[in-house]
């Protein structure tokens, strides 16, 4: 099992509510629930404590023990859970290549790009729009194939990923970084 511990501040972006069709959707019963903050869930001898409010201080450390559990549970890596939990992750760091740039739209330099990068250990798609100098440094890595990096807001909806409110955009070709 890979065990993503040390990285415990990661779990404050995983939403109860997320965690709780999860565990539906797996079998799981819930026992109880201790008023508005925690809520308790068994299957087959195994028992999960979710935290319900992001404000709980030790929010982080109980979610990554949820992780811990269900990967237990499943036989799966934490990586697996984490990525099957995680519905957004504000200000996140992505590195990639884009691999699709859709027709600008015609009242401004701006459009949808699609990017291949990598979130939790695995290469997957990732939707965003670009506005300016950061579009036109797409269609340029894009062209050249040149690596990417970008920060924004990652949003999971429906097993997509998007990245809201991009910024820091820069094409890194290995001699000079271009940048807004």
């Amino acid at each position: 099992m890979i065990a993503i511990e040390p990285h415990v501040e990661k779990f404050k972006y995983i939403d109860p509510h997320q965690v709780e069709n999860y565990l539906i959707a797996h079998g799981w019963v819930q026992q109880q629930q201790t008023g508005d903050k925690a809520s308790i869930w068994l299957l087959d001898g195994f028992e999960i404590l979710l935290p319900l409010k992001p404000e709980i201080i030790d929010f982080s450390r109980r979610m990554g023990e949820v992780v811990e559990t269900l990967a237990l549970k499943e036989n799966r890596s934490q990586i697996e859970i984490f990525s099957d939990l995680i519905t957004n992750a504000p200000n996140t760091t992505i590195q990639g290549v884009i691999t699709q740039i859709a027709t600008p739209n015609a009242d401004n330099l701006s459009g949808e790009v699609t990017l291949l990068g990598v979130i939790v250990d695995k290469l997957r798609p990732i939707y965003t729009e670009l506005t300016d100098r950061d579009y036109i440094l797409a269609l340029k890595a894009y062209q050249e194939r040149l690596p990417i990096t970008v920060v924004g807001d990652l949003i999971k909806d429906n097993n997509t990923f998007v990245l809201k409110n991009p910024h820091q955009f820069i094409i890194d070709d290995g001699k000079v970084q271009y940048r807004q």
